[in-house]
């Protein structure tokens, strides 16, 4: 990261604290979000970041939070905490639309339990690229929908994972990792690859049957979304679950 500014990660499971300390402004806040997304990119249950080391020198600097937060929301679906603001930080951040929406607390401890308390439900599974990946993608689904209480979801939320694991095995080949998280009012779902070429959609054609399946994905989902993840990527989408 810059000389300006350092970043310290401790991994508390389950939650991932990031400490800052040095001067937050336009030029350094490219740097902290890219440290904050690989951050999340380890799916973390929750993350902290404790700005009590941090001079605020431009307050736009502090959408970087509100970047992340958003970010942390659609995948990999966790609770984002700030603590320990300074005092102008604090009144910052209330006073910034973007950022209202930011949960802040008092010190770092405070911050970890009210993150752990947020901290959603979710089922992992990792899976090879073959062909009965997509049942056994399914088989987690009706799983999860059990344990939850979601019946009414099972049906909608099997397409959507099972063509996005069908998705990795046709075109990247590679491993993955399935992730279910229920965070109200959706139910989250993700698959990370180890391919960082990027997902699309396209118009149905007879001589071919590539993206297909993420239509149906678009048409079953909130949102959806590809995003770069480690070495690979990361496909989530958001069913609604209410």
């Amino acid at each position: 990261m810059s000389s300006r500014i350092t970043c310290e990660v401790h991994d508390e499971s389950p939650v991932t604290v990031v400490r800052l300390a040095g001067t937050l402004d336009l030029a350094t806040m490219r740097s902290v979000y890219r440290r904050l997304d690989a951050c999340l990119a380890a799916q973390p249950d929750a993350l902290v970041v404790d700005l009590g080391a941090v001079a605020v020198r431009d307050r736009l600097a502090l959408a970087v939070f509100a970047a992340t937060f958003r970010r942390a929301e659609e995948w990999p679906a966790v609770p984002v905490v700030l603590c320990a603001p300074p005092p102008n930080t604090t009144r910052w951040l209330a006073e910034t639309t973007a950022c209202r929406v930011l949960p802040v607390r008092r010190d770092c401890a405070e911050a970890t339990r009210a993150a752990g308390e947020a901290a959603a439900p979710r089922l992992r599974a990792r899976l090879e690229p073959v062909a009965e990946a997509c049942r056994r993608a399914r088989e987690l689904v009706v799983d999860a929908c059990a344990r939850w209480q979601l019946p009414e979801v099972a049906g909608p939320a099997s397409v959507v994972l099972s063509e996005l694991v069908g998705n990795v095995v046709r075109h990247a080949g590679t491993p993955m990792q399935v992730t279910l998280t229920l965070r109200r009012p959706y139910l989250h779902i993700a698959v990370v690859d180890g391919s960082r070429r990027a997902v699309r959609t396209r118009v149905p054609d007879a001589r071919s049957e590539g993206g297909r399946g993420l239509l149906l994905v678009r048409e079953l989902a909130k949102r959806w979304g590809c995003v770069p993840a480690g070495d690979g990527k990361a496909v989530w989408a958001m069913v609604p679950a209410t």
